[in-house]
């Protein structure tokens, strides 16, 4: 098709796309929200967590304030001690890449593409991410809402400012990769021609195409293909068993 625009730049999620550490998030909000007296068994931890749940992708900081709303202290203290419960974790258990996601980086790169990974992470989190993978020589750019302005998913900030620090011309040429409904609405917002939901995470193929996805995915491992193709199409879906 001629007026095909050829992708640049991709925009990838860490958790539940990239990285299997789903259990590991969800136990460090588990502890952190402890710390603030709420528990397990009561109807406000059962709360909290549909929270957490509904909320992935976004800023961590964000999820606190949601939960302690008008609180900024227990939220930053919640916020600090699930940073600290994640990084503990990670030191103990390390991190485990999603199969096949290695290899999707390196035929990415290996056409000439732009990888920016961007997370709901802090920078000091997403630092000791990077450190326990190992991916510094697999990736361009690594972006916390920090890096842009303080802004997470689902505001299109950090795909933009992948945008502007890689000297991409057009957000047509980028293609966006996530497992959570923020991260689709971030990828629509921010104008990029491919915004692919991949089944390996927390939300459903529904949440996923309410966000704003073109295309539905069974994992990382398809999305080579899709980016590289010459005829993207509307919306695909390539998991038909979901």
């Amino acid at each position: 098709m001629s007026d095909v625009v050829p992708i640049k730049l991709v925009c990838l999620d860490l958790a539940g796309t990239t990285v299997g550490d789903i259990a590991m998030v969800e136990r460090a909000f588990a502890e952190a929200i402890a710390t603030q007296g709420i528990v397990p068994g009561t109807g406000a931890y059962a709360r909290a967590m549909v929270h957490v749940h509904r909320s992935r992708g976004c800023p961590k900081i964000d999820v606190f304030r949601g939960i302690f709303p008008g609180n900024e202290a227990q939220a930053q203290a919640a916020n600090l001690t699930f940073e600290r419960s994640y990084e503990g974790t990670l030191e103990r258990a390390g991190l485990e890449p999603m199969p096949g996601a290695l290899e999707a980086l390196d035929k990415l790169r290996g056409t000439g593409i732009k990888l920016a990974l961007i997370t709901g992470f802090s920078r000091t989190t997403l630092s000791r991410v990077l450190s326990v993978l190992g991916w510094h020589d697999k990736i361009d750019l690594a972006i916390s809402p920090e890096d842009a302005g303080g802004r997470g998913r689902p505001w299109p900030d950090m795909i933009l400012h992948a945008v502007l620090r890689l000297g991409v011309e057009d957000v047509r040429h980028v293609a966006v990769i996530g497992d959570s409904e923020s991260d689709m609405l971030c990828g629509k917002r921010a104008g990029a021609s491919i915004v692919a939901g991949v089944m390996t995470g927390v939300h459903s193929r529904e949440r996923l195409l309410k966000g704003g996805a073109t295309h539905i995915l069974d994992s990382i491992v398809d999305f080579p293909s899709l980016v590289l193709s010459d005829d993207l199409g509307t919306t695909q879906v390539a998991s038909s068993a979901r």
